[in-house]
């Protein structure tokens, strides 16, 4: 039986970083969580690390830019995955991740990172809106770095987030779903795909000591996941027993609606425009061998439908 690599986990309070620590530890892994001198009377955080060490994970106490603590984390492990936030209505700090690619680059003896990706695949992106692009362009920067250095990888693109994307229905700037109304991106029938955040995790844990996943891309695309904005409201109308009233927002008046918002707002609407309109999620096929719930067919992932039976 090959032994279960030891994990150092960065970012690891944050939305999806905690999930990604807890997931680790049900996998039966050695978890290291970095964590900064600097949280302060971040009492939130605190306590989420707290509640780490008592099930079991080690605290380490480093900051990204203290590299010689940094190099003395990283070499207390075997893989390292980056949740460093990159959504900027939260934080935006993908290039911070350029100091922990140095700090493996120096340990030497780290065999896979998987650095903070999550969502769409930066490499397909090129084309990307500004400001939103800022995020596929640091992507790939770091990206570059890691594979310059010749450090072992996996890249995971998760699509949507269900709670960002799914909890309201598809929309911007909500995350719980109406009873009353839905507005319709176009003609809300452009495929996308969500996913749960703790399936994220589970998937991205199951990764590290896969040698079938070393060096690539890995999507998770549960297929029946793959839905169009209408077809998620549908599920939500079901639910409750009552039509929604839809009205539709075409690409060109969503477009104008950016214009004069903050810079955050910007972005993750051209994000959205990307998925709704464009179906930059879907329009292109996977390679064999690198989808998620192809590769762990044993992981039984949440459906849509059951997701949203926690807004009821």
């Amino acid at each position: 039986m090959i032994d279960k690599s030891k994990v150092l986990v960065v970012g690891g309070t944050g939305y999806l970083g905690k999930r990604i620590v807890k997931a680790s530890l049900a996998g039966g892994h050695l978890t290291y969580v970095l964590h900064r001198p600097e949280i302060g009377i971040d009492v939130e955080k605190v306590q989420t690390l707290l509640s780490f060490k008592a099930g079991g994970a080690h605290l380490v106490e480093a900051s990204l830019d203290d590299h010689r603590r940094l190099v003395e984390a990283v070499k207390k492990v075997d893989v390292v995955v980056s949740a460093i936030s990159g959504v900027h209505l939260r934080s935006h700090h993908i290039l911070l991740q350029l100091k922990l690619v140095q700090a493996i680059k120096d340990a030497g003896n780290i065999k896979r990172f998987l650095p903070s990706e999550f969502g769409m695949d930066p490499s397909r992106m090129a084309h990307a809106l500004e400001p939103g692009n800022e995020t596929f362009v640091q992507k790939m920067i770091v990206r570059k770095a890691i594979e310059d250095a010749g450090i072992p990888f996996t890249y995971v693109s998760a699509n949507c987030f269900a709670g960002y994307f799914v909890g309201g229905l598809c929309q911007m700037g909500t995350v719980t779903p109406s009873r009353e109304s839905v507005l319709l991106l176009g003609d809300g029938n452009v495929p996308a795909v969500f996913v749960d955040e703790d399936d994220i995790a589970a998937y991205t844990i199951k990764m590290i000591d896969d040698p079938r996943t070393l060096n690539k891309t890995i999507y998770i695309r549960p297929p029946e996941n793959i839905l169009s904005q209408r077809q998620v409201v549908g599920l939500w109308e079901k639910l409750i027993k009552k039509e929604l009233h839809k009205s539709s927002i075409s690409g060109e008046d969503f477009l104008a609606s950016m214009k004069g918002l903050d810079y955050a707002q910007q972005a993750g609407l051209g994000h959205f425009y990307h998925i709704f309109y464009e179906g930059c999620l879907t329009n292109f096929d996977i390679g064999g061998g690198e989808e998620a719930s192809e590769l762990y067919p044993e992981i039984n992932y949440v459906r849509i439908e059951e997701y949203l039976k926690r807004y009821l």
